[in-house]
């Protein structure tokens, strides 16, 4: 799992264009720059004392956690000022390539900057029906920000753009997918063959007043 973990907190720095993961005793430290998401710890093999000591040193509102252990748990490790967000799980597959083919309807768009293939699925007027983007660094590939807008879901365009990132990466040498999954796109991922490999949980310091 740590090797998956480690792969994802690599991927996930490139796909988001943030300054690269600096490794530290407990996991890595990701300096993402976003008001609302100032930094990010991602912990590795993870105890409670691991959990205490860098929670504990969080002075800057809006970092976010992230441990690789069951949300209920962490939870009972934070101090105060510190929230829960969605729950999440890390899950992987061995990437191959597929035939894809969008519904009547639907078009096809992808363009590739800085290691992070983009993939639309365009409706006939032009508007983005669904969308994803993985980063590919060496033998692995990390799946990002998958969506379908609500108005196109069950049409099949989720498993499109999953199949589309897919075919992309393994072009580009790419042979394990990894990712973080909500409780809303699990399914899509285990119908298309990923497996779940440990729990994610995040939280976020909104500090205390």
């Amino acid at each position: 799992m740590t090797r998956l973990a480690r792969q994802w907190v690599l991927g996930w720095a490139v796909s988001r264009g943030t300054a690269p993961p600096v490794e530290q005793a407990e996991g890595f430290r990701i300096d993402v720059g976003l008001p609302h998401h100032v930094a990010r710890y991602v912990l590795l093999d993870a105890d409670e004392a691991a959990v205490r000591r860098v929670a504990g040193s969080v002075t800057v509102a809006n970092t976010w956690l992230k441990v690789f252990v069951a949300p209920e748990l962490v939870a009972s490790w934070l101090p105060p000022g510190w929230t829960s967000g969605p729950p999440t799980v890390l899950m992987a597959t061995e990437l191959r390539p597929s035939e894809v083919r969008a519904p009547d309807g639907y078009a096809l768009a992808a363009e590739t900057e800085a290691g992070v293939t983009f993939v639309r699925v365009l409706s006939a007027d032009g508007a983005v029906a669904a969308r994803g983007q993985i980063a590919v660094t060496g033998e692995s590939a990390v799946v990002d920000q998958v969506g379908t807008d609500p108005a196109h879901q069950r049409r099949g365009l989720g498993s499109l753009v999953m199949r589309t990132l897919a075919n992309d990466a393994v072009a580009r040498g790419a042979s394990t997918g990894v990712l973080g999954a909500s409780a809303e796109g699990r399914a899509l991922y285990e119908a298309l063959g990923w497996q779940v490999h440990a729990p994610l949980a995040g939280f976020v310091y909104r500090a205390t007043t």
